[in-house]
Protein backbone atom coordinates (compact mmCIF):
# COMPACT_ATOMS: atom_id res chain seq x y z
CA UNK A 1 0.00 0.00 0.00
CA UNK A 2 1.35 3.39 -0.88
CA UNK A 3 2.48 5.87 1.50
CA UNK A 4 0.18 8.76 1.56
CA UNK A 5 1.96 11.86 0.44
CA UNK A 6 1.68 14.69 2.70
CA UNK A 7 -0.18 18.12 1.50
CA UNK A 8 0.97 21.33 2.21
CA UNK A 9 -1.65 21.37 5.42
CA UNK A 10 -0.35 18.57 7.11
CA UNK A 11 3.60 20.23 6.56
CA UNK A 12 2.30 23.20 7.97
CA UNK A 13 0.32 21.74 10.67
CA UNK A 14 3.78 19.59 12.26
CA UNK A 15 6.03 22.84 11.46
CA UNK A 16 3.56 24.41 14.07
CA UNK A 17 3.63 21.16 16.11
CA UNK A 18 7.20 21.07 16.30
CA UNK A 19 7.34 24.37 17.24
CA UNK A 20 4.75 25.12 19.67
CA UNK A 21 6.54 22.07 21.67
CA UNK A 22 10.17 23.58 21.53
CA UNK A 23 8.76 26.55 22.91
CA UNK A 24 7.11 24.65 25.14
CA UNK A 25 10.34 22.70 26.07
CA UNK A 26 12.01 26.52 26.69
CA UNK A 27 9.57 27.86 29.14
CA UNK A 28 9.66 25.05 31.46
CA UNK A 29 13.91 24.09 31.11
CA UNK A 30 14.95 28.01 31.00
CA UNK A 31 13.97 28.80 34.74
CA UNK A 32 15.81 25.31 35.60
CA UNK A 33 19.03 25.91 33.48
CA UNK A 34 19.27 29.52 35.00
CA UNK A 35 19.01 28.75 38.26
CA UNK A 36 21.38 25.75 37.32
CA UNK A 37 24.01 28.67 35.81
CA UNK A 38 23.98 31.20 38.33
CA UNK A 39 24.42 29.04 41.41
CA UNK A 40 27.74 28.00 39.48
CA UNK A 41 28.81 32.19 38.74
CA UNK A 42 30.70 33.73 41.14
CA UNK A 43 28.30 36.68 40.54
CA UNK A 44 24.91 37.60 40.41
CA UNK A 45 24.84 38.18 36.84
CA UNK A 46 25.37 36.01 33.68
CA UNK A 47 27.89 36.57 30.69
CA UNK A 48 25.45 36.76 27.88
CA UNK A 49 22.64 36.08 30.20
CA UNK A 50 23.14 32.12 30.26
CA UNK A 51 27.15 31.92 30.65
CA UNK A 52 28.45 31.62 34.45
CA UNK A 53 30.92 34.03 35.33
CA UNK A 54 34.54 32.32 36.93
CA UNK A 55 31.98 29.20 37.01
CA UNK A 56 32.88 26.94 40.26
CA UNK A 57 31.05 25.08 43.18
CA UNK A 58 31.99 27.40 45.83
CA UNK A 59 28.27 28.26 46.37
CA UNK A 60 27.34 24.53 46.95
CA UNK A 61 30.48 24.01 49.42
CA UNK A 62 28.72 26.64 51.22
CA UNK A 63 25.45 25.53 51.32
CA UNK A 64 26.34 22.57 52.20
CA UNK A 65 28.58 23.97 55.10
CA UNK A 66 25.62 25.68 56.63
CA UNK A 67 24.41 23.46 59.90
CA UNK A 68 20.24 24.50 59.02
CA UNK A 69 20.55 23.27 55.72
CA UNK A 70 22.24 19.86 55.99
CA UNK A 71 20.09 19.61 59.09
CA UNK A 72 16.57 20.45 56.81
CA UNK A 73 17.81 18.21 54.47
CA UNK A 74 17.83 15.16 56.32
CA UNK A 75 14.80 16.35 58.45
CA UNK A 76 13.60 17.12 54.74
CA UNK A 77 14.64 12.67 53.91
CA UNK A 78 13.53 11.56 56.82
CA UNK A 79 9.79 13.04 56.10
CA UNK A 80 9.48 11.86 52.94
CA UNK A 81 10.75 7.98 53.89
CA UNK A 82 8.89 7.35 56.37
CA UNK A 83 5.39 8.96 55.01
CA UNK A 84 5.99 7.81 52.07
CA UNK A 85 6.24 4.09 53.32
CA UNK A 86 3.66 4.56 56.25
CA UNK A 87 1.13 6.18 53.11
CA UNK A 88 1.67 3.02 50.58
CA UNK A 89 1.11 1.12 52.73
CA UNK A 90 -2.12 1.87 54.69
CA UNK A 91 -3.51 2.63 50.89
CA UNK A 92 -2.91 -0.79 49.80
CA UNK A 93 -4.54 -1.81 53.15
CA UNK A 94 -7.79 0.68 52.43
CA UNK A 95 -8.07 0.08 48.67
CA UNK A 96 -7.67 -3.95 48.47
CA UNK A 97 -10.82 -4.62 50.92
CA UNK A 98 -13.02 -1.73 49.12
CA UNK A 99 -11.86 -3.59 45.63
CA UNK A 100 -14.21 -6.39 46.98
CA UNK A 101 -17.72 -6.82 45.67
CA UNK A 102 -17.95 -9.30 48.64
CA UNK A 103 -17.03 -6.47 51.48
CA UNK A 104 -19.69 -5.76 53.66
CA UNK A 105 -21.14 -1.91 52.91
CA UNK A 106 -18.56 -1.63 50.34
CA UNK A 107 -20.58 1.62 48.67
CA UNK A 108 -20.91 3.16 52.11
CA UNK A 109 -17.72 3.35 53.08
CA UNK A 110 -16.33 3.91 49.79
CA UNK A 111 -18.61 7.08 50.08
CA UNK A 112 -18.02 8.03 53.26
CA UNK A 113 -14.08 8.08 52.42
CA UNK A 114 -14.98 10.03 49.53
CA UNK A 115 -16.73 12.43 51.64
CA UNK A 116 -13.43 13.88 52.97
CA UNK A 117 -12.49 14.55 49.36
CA UNK A 118 -14.65 17.62 49.45
CA UNK A 119 -15.13 18.64 53.39
CA UNK A 120 -12.70 18.42 55.83
CA UNK A 121 -12.20 19.95 59.70
CA UNK A 122 -10.42 23.14 58.88
CA UNK A 123 -6.96 24.30 59.77
CA UNK A 124 -7.96 25.28 62.95
CA UNK A 125 -9.26 21.73 64.59
CA UNK A 126 -6.33 19.93 62.65
CA UNK A 127 -4.14 22.23 64.71
CA UNK A 128 -5.96 21.96 68.11
CA UNK A 129 -5.98 18.15 67.34
CA UNK A 130 -2.19 17.81 66.28
CA UNK A 131 -1.27 19.81 69.74
CA UNK A 132 -3.80 17.90 71.54
CA UNK A 133 -2.00 14.37 70.87
CA UNK A 134 1.16 16.07 71.63
CA UNK A 135 2.16 15.53 67.99
CA UNK A 136 3.99 19.24 67.44
CA UNK A 137 7.64 19.38 67.20
CA UNK A 138 8.03 15.43 66.02
CA UNK A 139 7.70 14.39 62.42
CA UNK A 140 4.46 12.73 63.38
CA UNK A 141 2.57 15.72 63.03
CA UNK A 142 3.93 16.10 59.58
CA UNK A 143 3.31 12.61 58.68
CA UNK A 144 0.10 11.73 60.12
CA UNK A 145 -2.51 14.37 59.64
CA UNK A 146 -2.16 13.19 55.58
CA UNK A 147 -1.44 9.43 55.83
CA UNK A 148 -4.09 8.53 53.26
CA UNK A 149 -5.15 10.43 50.55
CA UNK A 150 -8.77 9.43 49.17
CA UNK A 151 -7.78 9.62 45.54
CA UNK A 152 -5.05 7.93 45.51
CA UNK A 153 -6.50 5.10 47.43
CA UNK A 154 -9.54 5.10 44.51
CA UNK A 155 -7.01 4.70 41.78
CA UNK A 156 -5.71 2.24 43.95
CA UNK A 157 -8.96 0.52 44.74
CA UNK A 158 -9.80 0.87 40.50
CA UNK A 159 -6.74 -1.12 39.61
CA UNK A 160 -7.16 -3.77 42.38
CA UNK A 161 -10.61 -4.05 40.72
CA UNK A 162 -9.11 -4.75 37.32
CA UNK A 163 -7.01 -7.73 38.54
CA UNK A 164 -8.83 -11.25 37.47
CA UNK A 165 -10.58 -12.80 40.70
CA UNK A 166 -8.99 -16.42 39.41
CA UNK A 167 -5.85 -15.38 40.59
CA UNK A 168 -6.86 -15.11 43.83
CA UNK A 169 -9.65 -17.93 43.92
CA UNK A 170 -6.63 -20.51 43.22
CA UNK A 171 -5.10 -19.43 46.08
CA UNK A 172 -7.90 -20.18 48.81
CA UNK A 173 -8.50 -23.07 46.92
CA UNK A 174 -4.88 -23.95 48.22
CA UNK A 175 -5.42 -22.65 51.64
CA UNK A 176 -4.36 -19.18 51.76
CA UNK A 177 -5.76 -16.20 53.53
CA UNK A 178 -6.87 -12.54 52.25
CA UNK A 179 -3.83 -11.37 53.55
CA UNK A 180 -1.57 -13.90 51.55
CA UNK A 181 -3.08 -12.97 48.66
CA UNK A 182 -2.94 -9.57 49.05
CA UNK A 183 1.07 -9.25 49.69
CA UNK A 184 1.53 -12.53 47.63
CA UNK A 185 -0.44 -12.30 44.86
CA UNK A 186 -1.47 -8.59 44.09
CA UNK A 187 0.82 -6.58 45.54
CA UNK A 188 3.90 -8.01 42.88
CA UNK A 189 0.72 -7.55 39.71
CA UNK A 190 0.63 -3.84 41.09
CA UNK A 191 4.09 -2.12 40.69
CA UNK A 192 2.64 0.53 38.48
CA UNK A 193 0.38 1.42 40.72
CA UNK A 194 2.04 1.53 43.52
CA UNK A 195 4.85 3.24 42.13
CA UNK A 196 2.44 5.85 40.85
CA UNK A 197 1.45 6.14 44.44
CA UNK A 198 4.89 6.49 45.71
CA UNK A 199 6.22 9.12 43.36
CA UNK A 200 3.02 11.29 43.86
CA UNK A 201 3.43 10.59 48.05
CA UNK A 202 7.29 11.42 47.78
CA UNK A 203 7.05 14.36 46.11
CA UNK A 204 4.12 15.96 47.95
CA UNK A 205 6.33 15.75 51.24
CA UNK A 206 9.21 16.55 49.91
CA UNK A 207 7.84 20.07 48.63
CA UNK A 208 5.57 20.53 51.88
CA UNK A 209 6.55 23.12 54.15
CA UNK A 210 3.57 24.82 55.28
CA UNK A 211 2.60 21.97 57.65
CA UNK A 212 6.13 21.85 59.49
CA UNK A 213 5.90 25.97 59.69
CA UNK A 214 2.61 25.52 61.57
CA UNK A 215 3.47 22.22 63.48
CA UNK A 216 6.99 22.56 64.02
CA UNK A 217 8.84 25.37 66.27
CA UNK A 218 12.32 23.79 66.89
CA UNK A 219 14.42 25.30 63.80
CA UNK A 220 16.38 22.24 64.36
CA UNK A 221 13.29 20.14 63.11
CA UNK A 222 12.62 22.64 60.13
CA UNK A 223 12.52 20.66 56.67
CA UNK A 224 14.54 21.73 53.67
CA UNK A 225 11.67 23.55 51.93
CA UNK A 226 10.86 26.03 54.86
CA UNK A 227 14.65 26.36 54.83
CA UNK A 228 14.41 27.13 51.28
CA UNK A 229 11.16 29.67 51.68
CA UNK A 230 13.07 31.82 54.19
CA UNK A 231 16.95 32.10 52.04
CA UNK A 232 14.59 32.97 49.10
CA UNK A 233 11.62 34.87 50.04
CA UNK A 234 12.31 35.72 53.76
CA UNK A 235 15.88 37.01 53.14
CA UNK A 236 16.87 37.41 56.95
CA UNK A 237 20.01 37.99 58.62
CA UNK A 238 20.03 34.13 60.20
CA UNK A 239 19.28 32.74 56.91
CA UNK A 240 21.37 35.32 54.56
CA UNK A 241 24.78 34.53 56.54
CA UNK A 242 25.48 31.86 54.01
CA UNK A 243 26.33 34.98 51.53
CA UNK A 244 29.82 35.28 53.93
CA UNK A 245 32.76 34.74 51.50
CA UNK A 246 34.75 30.79 51.49
CA UNK A 247 37.91 32.31 51.09
CA UNK A 248 39.80 35.78 50.63
CA UNK A 249 39.72 35.96 47.35
CA UNK A 250 36.30 34.48 46.19
CA UNK A 251 32.77 36.18 48.06
CA UNK A 252 29.06 34.61 46.93
CA UNK A 253 26.34 37.16 45.99
CA UNK A 254 23.20 36.27 48.43
CA UNK A 255 21.92 35.25 44.36
CA UNK A 256 24.08 32.16 44.34
CA UNK A 257 23.28 31.06 47.42
CA UNK A 258 19.87 31.07 46.88
CA UNK A 259 20.37 29.48 43.46
CA UNK A 260 22.84 26.97 45.03
CA UNK A 261 19.79 26.19 47.59
CA UNK A 262 17.46 25.50 45.53
CA UNK A 263 19.54 23.19 43.31
CA UNK A 264 19.91 20.78 46.53
CA UNK A 265 16.45 21.00 46.92
CA UNK A 266 15.18 20.32 43.71
CA UNK A 267 17.76 17.79 42.54
CA UNK A 268 16.66 14.82 44.36
CA UNK A 269 13.48 14.40 43.52
CA UNK A 270 14.36 14.93 40.12
CA UNK A 271 16.54 12.04 39.84
CA UNK A 272 14.38 9.73 41.54
CA UNK A 273 11.74 10.31 38.56
CA UNK A 274 13.42 8.91 35.44
CA UNK A 275 13.73 5.24 37.89
CA UNK A 276 9.69 5.11 38.46
CA UNK A 277 8.57 7.16 34.81
CA UNK A 278 7.95 3.73 33.24
CA UNK A 279 5.17 2.91 35.23
CA UNK A 280 3.71 6.24 35.80
CA UNK A 281 1.74 6.31 32.84
CA UNK A 282 0.33 2.77 33.03
CA UNK A 283 -0.40 3.16 36.71
CA UNK A 284 -2.82 6.41 36.01
CA UNK A 285 -4.38 5.14 32.99
CA UNK A 286 -5.54 1.88 34.31
CA UNK A 287 -6.24 3.04 37.63
CA UNK A 288 -8.63 5.64 36.71
CA UNK A 289 -10.16 3.84 34.02
CA UNK A 290 -10.75 0.31 34.90
CA UNK A 291 -13.12 -0.71 37.91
Amino acid sequence: MALKRKTPQDVLFNIFNVGFMLLLCFVCLWPFVYILMLSLSSTSLLQYGIVPRNPSFNSYIRVMQTDFVVIGFFNTVQRTVIGTLLTVFITICTAYPLSKRYFPNKSFWTGFIVFTMFFSGGLIPNYLLVRGLGLTNTVWAMVLPGLISSFNMLIMRNFFMSLPDALEESVKIDGGNDVLILFVIVVPLSKAIIATILLWTAVGHWNAWFDCLIYINDYKKHVMQLVLRRVVIEGTAKYMEMSNPVNETFRLSPENIKAATIMVTTLPILILYPFVQKYFVKGVMIGSLKG
